[in-house]
């Protein structure tokens, strides 16, 4: 007998339906009604689901990967009725600065430079839109360059030069990708400043750009006590996005009477208890805090794991050597909610508070369609990273809906079920089941714990697979880039992942020889910075559980007098702990003198001497490091030896420059192991 069909005896009968086993002797289920009712009006519009790429370099490695593996990763993502279907992607406005897991390439290195081809931001957006002409598109800043501040570290003390910057990325993202931007952020998670919204909103209206909708501001709720003060504020903004708001928003933000949001969310390690935390919020963001779009950071984990938040993505895809990528639960929670609605549908005015613990909301199209989403996470199984989770319990327990309004003639709803097998450790993600048969308005279903259930009178769900990608397989171990590309499809050489500075492809016109293709740091002037970035600039790429290793590099100091560069091994750290970062230091400076450090800070030294390298002349670095030994050569030679190095015990290859200067970089070789 199908689940159809014990679903009468359910109602007639007062059996139980659902997929689990009848409850033989249990206690009876805790039972309750909720009424779906559309007469008196709805409640607020649904803007949709989304994930964020960037904050930072989150979806570095993604654009590595060879065909058909990188096509299959972003049809999970984005298309349509096959996977995750997200309906919004927000992306990072690169600004040379650290953000997270690594720097994005600002479109303004300078104030006389504009190029809108570098980074992987402008690839993935028309990638999205290729799969989904509708997807919502976002973009917010990190970071921004220097001269956006004067020298200053702060972008808000000339708000005509920021704002012609953040519309420049606007119209070169129209000119360039022909990529309409439908919402603009301020600053990520730092302080707003009124006068600035102000101007952003002016410009963009003096250029037409009406329709693009501020968010503001990306942090906490505060912003919305100034704006139901001052009208102007208030009519510049169209959102108000908060981050992480543990599902709850304050009494000012609803006075605004905006669209309330969170704009970034999630941010938790992608097994099943980031799952649990991920349907817990989709649900409760609107339930508890009337948000009605809620953002992950981040879209896809396709950085270096041993980075600052390892997989918080909603998959992981993290070895384009492979081919190798992971769907993670994440995705299929996703399914639940975004293949049965769309932005411009309309939640229901309903409580959404389940009596044995969990939440629903309910949505519609207003042309007669209708979708329930459930879900009974427990408090141990959807803990996010932050905040805190106070304690609550969830129960199996019996809801009986009754549908009234224009729902009353619903007769069949087509349902979809995931169970997070915590205790068995064998997780049912997104199967369709038998539909439910809706008698006089009115069906039951038994809710155990850890479930997500979606009703739904659509019936366009699919749940698509692609074959198994490869298997894992670690970073190889000879590696070699020799940066000799003319028409690079990407402005950075693949794997590398910046962590301070912007390494870019580079054509050296000015050699005749052998190195007109190079990898040149670019970023001059320290970055209006989000975090702590490094006084150095630095590149790491390989295995992060590397021990012995052979790094050679060809290097060229640009900078008299005090330039330098280095290349490293045994580097352990990154992202947003960047400036704390150890390793073995092999450096060599404009003046003609060499350092081994322990640290990037370059104050733990090792060894120093002369080196005879200069400026403006092209040198072969090669550092080994084998045990607890290393020695480095000078175009071939030996310039130091048998330096004792302990600490750290593995780490990534990397090389850098020693503050923030023009230098290059050629024929780069690892060999580890």
């Amino acid at each position: 007998m199908g689940c159809a069909a014990l679903l009468w005896g359910a109602i007639l009968l007062g059996c139980s339906c659902g997929p689990g086993p009848p409850r033989v002797g249990a206690a009876p289920l805790l039972t309750a009604i909720y009424v779906l009712d559309d007469a008196d009006g709805l409640g607020r519009q649904f803007d949709g689901i989304g994930a964020v790429s960037g904050g930072g370099a989150t979806s570095r490695l993604l654009v590595n990967y060879q065909e058909p593996y990188r096509s299959q990763i972003l049809d999970y993502l984005f298309k349509p009725n096959f996977g995750a279907s997200l309906h919004i992607l927000k992306v990072e406005i690169g600004g040379d600065g650290q953000s997270t897991d690594g720097t994005e390439p600002s479109h303004m290195h300078y104030e006389n430079d504009e190029n809108y081809f570098r980074g992987y931001e402008w690839w993935l957006m028309k990638e999205a839109k290729k799969r989904n002409p509708n997807i919502k598109l976002i973009g917010l800043p990190w970071t921004f360059p220097r001269w956006i501040g004067k020298g200053e570290n702060w972008p808000y003390d000339y708000p005509d030069v920021t704002a012609y910057y953040i519309v420049s990325w606007i119209l070169g993202a129209k000119q360039y990708h022909d990529l309409d931007i439908d919402y603009i952020g301020i600053w990520n998670e730092r302080a707003f400043n009124s006068k600035y919204i102000k101007v952003l909103r002016h410009s963009l209206d003096r250029l037409g750009l009406r329709n693009i909708g501020i968010i503001a501001a990306d942090g906490d709720w505060n912003i919305s006590k100034e704006m139901i003060v001052d009208p102007y504020l208030n009519d510049a903004i169209e959102v108000v996005g908060a981050h992480y708001p543990g599902t709850k928003t304050v009494q000012n933000a609803i006075l605004t009477e905006k669209k309330l949001w969170s704009s970034e969310d999630y941010s938790t390690f992608n097994d099943e208890v980031g799952a649990g935390c991920w349907a817990r919020i989709l649900n409760q963001n609107y339930v508890n805090g009337n948000m009605t779009s809620t953002i992950a950071w981040n879209l896809v984990a396709s950085y270096y794991e041993d980075l600052p938040f390892g997989r918080c993505g909603l998959m992981t895809a993290q070895e384009p050597w492979s081919g190798h990528y992971k769907v993670e639960a994440p995705i299929w929670i996703t399914a639940h909610t975004t293949q049965f609605t769309q932005p411009g549908w309309s939640y229901l005015q309903v409580d959404g508070h389940l009596e044995g613990g969990g939440s629903f909301v309910a949505l519609t199209d207003g042309l007669g369609n209708l979708t329930i989403i459930i879900e009974t996470m427990t408090h141990n199984h959807s803990q996010c990273i932050r905040p805190p989770l106070p304690n609550f319990s969830v129960t199996p327990q019996r809801a009986t809906f009754y549908l009234k309004g224009s729902f009353f003639m619903v007769e069949t709803l087509q349902v979809w079920h995931s169970r997070l097998g915590f205790e068995s450790g064998n997780s049912s993600l997104f199967q369709r089941l038998h539909p439910v048969k809706v008698w006089r308005g009115r069906f039951s279903l038994d809710l155990d714990v850890d479930e997500v259930y979606t009703l739904t009178t659509l019936k366009t769900g699919h749940k698509c697979i692609y074959p198994q990608p490869p298997p894992p397989h670690p970073f190889p171990s000879n590696y070699k880039d020799d940066f000799n590309i003319r028409n690079p499809p990407f402005s950075e050489a693949p794997n590398f992942a910046d962590q301070t500075g912007v390494f870019e492809y580079f054509i050296n016109a000015s050699d005749p020889g052998d190195h007109v293709f190079t990898l040149r740091q670019v970023v001059v002037q320290r970055p209006i910075t989000w975090v702590s970035d490094a006084d150095q600039t630095i590149s790491i790429i390989g295995n992060f559980q590397w021990v012995n290793l052979t790094v050679t590099c060809d290097i060229y100091i640009e900078k008299q007098r005090d330039g330098g560069v280095f290349i490293a091994g045994r580097v352990d750290n990154g992202g947003i702990y960047v400036r704390r970062t150890k390793g073995v230091f092999f450096w060599v400076f404009a003046d003609g003198t060499y350092r081994v450090t322990r640290d990037l800070a370059g104050e733990e030294i090792l060894m120093k001497g002369l080196s005879g390298v200069r400026d403006n002349a092209w040198h072969t670095l090669t550092l080994n490091i084998q045990g607890n030994s290393a020695s480095g050569l000078l175009n071939g030679y030996p310039l130091w030896e048998n330096v004792t190095v302990s600490k750290p015990s593995h780490g990534w290859a990397a090389l850098g420059t020693r503050s923030f200067e023009f230098a290059q970089f050629d024929n780069f070789h690892v060999e580890a192991s």
